[in-house]
Order: structure tokens, then sequence, then C-alpha cells
């Protein structure tokens, strides 16, 4: 049986997202896999976060001769055991975790200010009013 580490699509119409597998060269694309290897997502923001691997289980397969296609091959190498964008991949991996940590502060709900004035101004109005009512009557009593 002849292995191939291939893609295997995903995902749905316009969002394409991909597995990277060992597969029988011979089952469909879509099909039967022997062992799931990693993923590609093309439409991640962040060229170099697009792509995660199972470095130890590529090195296997690629050992008993499983042969990657052209465009997994380019992926190995760049994003393998000694991928040559290994710390641009870092960087974006880091990047992309400090976005969802981030969450913006809710936005305060606006405040109507023809209805606060008037009602800020009736109780200030009442206070001396209910000050002076109370005045009045110490002031009866003194005056006795």
């Amino acid at each position: 049986m002849a292995v191939r580490i291939r893609m295997k699509k995903m995902g749905r119409t316009h969002r394409p997202f991909f597995r990277i597998c060992a597969m029988d060269q011979r089952s469909p694309r879509d099909g039967r896999v022997i062992e799931n290897l990693g993923t590609y997502d093309p439409m991640c923001p962040e060229t170099d976060a697009r792509v995660t691997l199972k470095n130890d289980r590529v090195a296997y397969w690629m050992g008993v001769g499983a042969l990657p296609t052209d465009k997994v091959a380019v992926l190995i190498k760049k994003y393998g055991a000694e991928g040559t964008h290994l710390d641009a991949q870092k960087a974006a991996l880091e990047r992309l975790s400090k976005r969802k940590d981030y969450t913006p502060a809710p936005p305060e709900p606006a405040k109507p200010k023809k209805a606060e004035a008037p009602k800020a101004e009736a109780p200030a109005e009442e206070a001396p009013a209910a000050e002076a009512a109370a005045e009045a009557p110490a002031e009866e009593s003194a005056a006795e």
C-alpha cells in the first residue's frame, strides 16, 4: 500500500479548511484517512499561523516511505520540525492569542439630557423649601 501525506478538504462553501493526513493514495481526496497529522487554514489572517503539524508523526510517516504532495511538502519545509519559518510562526501565534485577550469596554448607553435636567433641579428646589419649613417652627418655639 502506497501512503501519501495530503490535504483533506473540510469546512464549508467559501470557507475552506484542510486537514493534513496520511492516506492511501488510491482513496479519494476526502476519503478514509490513516492518521491526521495537522491542519491548514488558508483563511487565517496571520499567514504564518495557518499551519499546525504533529512533527513527530510527520517524521514517522516520511520515515516509513510516505510521500507528501507538492503543497504539503512546502508546508513541511516551512513549518516542520526543522522548518524555515518556525520563529515567524511562534510570533504569529502569539499575536493571535493576544487578540483573544483584548475585549473593548462596552459603550455606555446614551443618556437623554432633557429628561435628567428637570429631575435634577426639582429635588434641589424642594430641599430649601423643606429646610425653611423645618426652621420656621424652630424659630417660633424659640420666640415663645
